[in-house]
């Protein structure tokens, strides 16, 4: 046997790679999700940010100087990704700022899309980028066009020119845009090359906007709306294939964000919401106030709690199909949201994806691979393949098994940068108690 497989030791707990030593993780089972199947025995090169080699153990020969950890029964998959997460604005407090940054690298989300821009976060995203903060990659849109934002075609042209220049990645759209302004910012996002996603306006209307190019569609907005048009108080089943079919011809994405929308729907009892674990990661401010929203809406007469089910059992059908006619879907929760904390939520996501009948290989390409593919061209990654960037998990157990096993975190790599669990342990219980002290 090479030496490859000799000398192994644990690594610090936080290891900065760019620059350093080369890593490499030893005898792992690799998940690379490139191709369905795993690499049983391989060894992972990083160097810098970036994956350099992949091999079976026995056959590669690792220098001296080369840092590396024995993955001897553990599984090594490529960084989740937060399709629909949000970065809180400079106006925050700038503690809170890095523990919600911290909370989704600390569940194993390594990608971030934030979807509600605000001025000041493209310099946040420098500050991670440098490592001046612990944090995911942060693809960033910048601030909303809503009914609130835009007023004119006028508006909608010069909002979008201007967030192109200023190097967001992409257009966040709100409900409220009249179909006139969408057009209006379609068209030019088009000339100007940058993306647009989020929301379906009223006026527009979710065929429109897959016809304009908009490239996701998130909590899928327009897609119930749609249905119901058609046939209120069913499904039919022809209207939904028919406008999944157009999705998919149209290379459009869909981000369902499942278990947000039981919460936002009041399906979940407030004594339930108040028992999710995670909530002792948040301030108690914002946890009392989640708790207020919930008991009000569930105590206003108007509340309808079967109507809500009905609502969500939709949903779940819908998403159901969206799985079995191959759209492409994309992992997210809309974190920070109500009970929908940072990189926990993922959690609660993944039962409800199982729950729509997705498979555990279909549920972790979501977060890695398609991901991957929708920022192609950007830069490489969502799968473990040589030049991808370095953003990986090492779990205590097979995902593919069982998808609830992403849990079971090892440690996290981000761009390199190695955390494992004891790190991981350390910075929660410092936010935990930060939290308990302003109680």
């Amino acid at each position: 046997m090479q030496r490859a497989l000799c000398f192994l030791f644990v690594l610090p707990l936080i290891l900065q790679t760019a620059g350093g030593q080369d890593m490499a993780f030893v005898n792992a089972t690799v998940v690379p999700m490139d191709a369905e199947g795993i690499l049983s025995e391989h060894t992972v090169i990083i160097r810098g940010d970036r994956i350099v080699e992949i091999g079976p153990s026995d056959s590669m020969n690792l220098s001296d100087d080369i840092q590396q950890m024995d993955a001897t029964g553990k599984y090594l998959v490529p960084g989740m990704a937060e399709m629909h997460g949000h970065i809180p604005p400079p106006d925050q407090q700038p503690q809170f700022t890095e523990d919600v940054l911290f909370l989704f690298v600390a569940n194993g989300i390594t990608t971030v899309r934030g979807m509600q821009g605000a001025q000041g976060q493209l310099a946040l995203r420098q500050r991670v980028e440098s490592g001046e903060l612990i944090g995911p990659n942060l693809y960033l849109a910048g601030p909303a066009f809503s009914g609130g934002s835009i007023h004119s075609p006028e508006d909608a042209i010069a909002r979008t020119q201007q967030q192109a220049q200023e190097g967001w990645h992409l257009l966040k759209v709100l409900p409220g845009l009249s179909l006139e302004e969408y057009d209006a910012m379609a068209r030019t996002a088009r000339e100007a090359g940058i993306r647009f996603a989020g929301h379906v306006p009223a006026e527009v209307g979710i065929r429109h906007a897959i016809a304009a190019g908009q490239d996701s569609f998130d909590h899928l907005d327009g897609f119930v709306e749609y249905l119901r048009s058609v046939e209120p108080g069913t499904i039919n089943e022809a209207a939904l294939e028919s406008i999944l079919e157009l999705t998919k011809e149209a290379g459009a994405c869909v981000i369902p964000t499942m278990a947000l929308w039981e919460v936002l729907r009041g399906t979940i009892a407030t004594e339930d919401l108040k028992a999710y674990d995670e909530i002792r990661y948040m301030p108690p401010d914002i946890v009392e106030r989640w708790i207020a929203r919930s008991e009000r809406q569930r105590e206003n007469a108007g509340f309808d709690l079967n109507a809500s089910v009905r609502h969500i059992d939709v949903r779940m059908h819908v998403l159901q199909a969206m799985y079995e006619a191959d759209v492409e879907i994309l992992f997210g929760t809309d974190a920070p949201q109500v009970f929908s904390v940072p990189g926990f939520s993922l959690h609660r996501e993944l039962v409800r994806m199982v729950d729509a009948g997705m498979s555990p290989h279909a549920i972790l390409e979501s977060g890695t691979k398609n991901v991957g593919e929708y920022f192609a061209g950007e830069d490489q990654f969502g799968t473990i393949t040589k030049g991808s960037r370095a953003d990986l998990l090492l779990l205590e157990e097979n995902p593919l098994e069982n998808i609830t096993n992403l849990r079971k975190l090892a440690g996290v790599m981000v761009k390199g940068r190695w955390m494992a669990r004891d790190s991981i342990d350390e910075g929660l219980a410092a936010i935990e108690e930060r939290h308990a002290s302003d109680q």
